[in-house]
């Protein structure tokens, strides 16, 4: 089974002390988690729109970038 914590922190290169503090919750909250396996529905769909929002962020900078290149 995967683990979405380390999954998340590999992905988008966080620590765990980064990755907590970005979705709000405390570093040792998020490392349990990443140790027992228990994930909570709640930390799942905050990694997960966490993983959304830096995804988007990289899109739009690529579009800035295009447009950029455009108007040039």
């Amino acid at each position: 089974m995967s683990n979405i914590v380390k999954e998340t922190a590999k992905e988008l290169g966080m620590t765990y002390k980064e990755l907590a503090e970005e979705i709000g919750i405390a570093e040792g909250t998020l490392t349990n988690a990443a140790s027992t396996g228990k994930i909570s529905k709640q930390l799942e769909k905050s990694l997960e729109l966490l993983k959304e929002n830096v995804q988007y962020k990289k899109d739009f900078k690529t579009l800035q970038n295009f447009k950029e290149l455009i108007n040039k």
